[in-house]
């Protein structure tokens, strides 16, 4: 079965959907095959969330945006899995608040650069980092230590979805304002970032452009509303409420985001 033909009024058609573009993104030689174990880990988290996107997140959705769009120098951090996931989606974003994209990857060779690159490209990317690596974030001996120099080493904002946690501490002791986009609010990920967005990718990114295009033409005092009315540890508490009331919740319980009989998600 392709993407095409996933029916959308599946009850499970989105995690049917994100299932199918990490195997395609793993077939296209652009997501490493631990990216599959990391998208079932990130599966379970949303299961228990209820599938949907929270009020806090919302507001960290909202927050990032305006922080993106008040950044001297903002980029886009893509890796294997954000790549097979939401390509179009993290072109438009950039686009929206004027950022760069860099690839920068773990499981690191020339070639998936070039892959996830080209990619991009095919989803609407004008101009895509990670292909000169002559700068360095210190601390990581790692491939994810390198960066390009006029990218990730000079952003001031770094949208870090999916992240490594020792990379995401690294970045923050850089003094990079980060934004982490994590599925699971106990990560060390989340729990460094300035706004830590605990909400699926393919609804984050979508979000956090909408966000910002309703943000364009605010004013400064708006946008910094939006960031100041943001609590990072108060929404990670309300996420990781949610997931621990899904994951108690007895077989009579009504689960968040349940649709059909017998899909309830693990305990």
């Amino acid at each position: 079965m392709t993407e095409t033909e996933i029916p959308e009024d599946h009850p499970r058609y989105a995690s049917l959907l994100t299932r199918h573009r990490i195997e395609a993104g793993v077939e296209k030689g652009i997501t490493s095959k631990q990216g599959l174990i990391a998208q079932g880990r990130g599966e379970a988290f949303d299961y228990l969330l209820g599938e949907r996107t929270l009020p806090s997140a919302d507001a960290a959705e909202r927050a990032a945006a305006a922080t993106l769009l008040r950044a001297n120098h903002p980029v886009l951090s893509v890796n294997g899995n954000v790549a097979a996931l939401a390509p179009g989606e993290t072109v438009e974003l950039a686009e929206a608040v004027g950022a760069d994209i860099e690839v920068n990857l773990f499981n690191h060779t020339d070639e998936r650069v070039r892959r996830i690159a080209d990619h991009l490209r095919e989803h609407g990317a004008d101009d895509v980092k990670g292909l000169a690596a002559d700068g360095d974030i210190p601390g990581l001996d790692h491939a994810r230590g390198t960066v390009d120099a006029d990218g990730i080493e000079a952003a001031d904002v770094v949208v870090v979805p999916l992240e490594d946690g020792d990379r995401a501490e690294a970045l923050d002791a850089m003094g990079k304002t980060e934004i982490v986009i994590d599925l699971n609010p106990g990560s060390r990920s989340p729990r460094t970032a300035d706004i830590p967005i605990i909400d699926n990718l393919i609804r984050a990114v979508p979000n956090v452009t909408a966000h910002a295009r309703d943000l364009a033409d605010a004013s400064s005092a708006a946008r910094r509303d939006a960031i100041d009315s943001f609590a990072a540890d108060a929404a990670l508490a309300d996420a990781e409420a949610t997931i621990r009331e899904g994951a108690f919740a007895t077989p009579d319980d009504e689960i968040p985001g349940e649709e059909t009989p017998g899909d309830t998600p693990p305990r």
